[in-house]
């Protein structure tokens, strides 16, 4: 695989390999995105679901979370279409080969509920159908209409989006565990600003 995904950062001990700017942008909006969704997710289906408020505020979140979900799909695609033709650093040279594995598998796992996640909830929504965005348009549909069934996928839905915050938690607190404890660069791979520059 190329690897031209990647920047040297030059330091008195020798040069230290990140990942390029536009991998960066690709991770950091997705961090922003995901930031925004979630909480908005959680919201709407207390209120829709849990309170049975059906208001113009619980219907804007359901349309910001389809927009929101639609928008974060694309992203994901293009990041990792990049992510495939551009390749990645070399891992962080102190880790173990353990670690690495678990970092590989955890890193791919994200991915795939990345995917699958917002595949899940338009698949969701076209069957529901609830396909109408803030009254103004509507997505397209990508699967017939079949109320039963979309609950199923929904709860799927649900499921994977709950997993996929799971991975990030353990994610975010790997690169805390490593950049507070650990004191290497694997935080910086990703964040020049916090790379070790002795």
């Amino acid at each position: 695989m190329p690897r031209r995904n990647i920047q040297t950062v030059e330091t008195t001990s020798g040069s230290i390999e990140v990942y390029a700017p536009p991998a960066r942008a690709y991770h950091w909006i997705v961090v922003a995105l995901i930031a925004i969704q979630v909480p908005i997710g959680l919201y709407m289906v207390y209120r829709g679901g849990t309170l049975n408020i059906w208001d113009a505020l619980t219907n804007n979140l359901y349309s910001s979370h389809k927009l929101l979900g639609v928008i974060i799909l694309a992203v994901v695609i293009a990041r990792l279409a990049y992510r495939l033709r551009a390749g990645a650093p070399h891992p962080e040279p102190t880790l173990e080969p353990w670690q690495r594995s678990v970092s590989e598998i955890t890193h791919w796992a994200i991915y795939l509920l990345l995917l699958l996640v917002p595949v899940l909830g338009y698949v969701g929504v076209s069957m529901y159908p609830a396909l109408n965005i803030f009254g103004a348009f509507s997505l397209p549909a990508i699967a017939p209409p079949d109320k039963a069934t979309a609950e199923a996928v929904f709860y799927w839905h649900g499921l994977a989006a709950f997993a996929l915050i799971g991975l990030i938690g353990m994610h975010v607190g790997a690169a805390i565990f490593h950049y507070a404890i650990r004191k290497d660069n694997v935080l910086g791979r990703m964040l020049p600003g916090a790379l070790r520059k002795p």
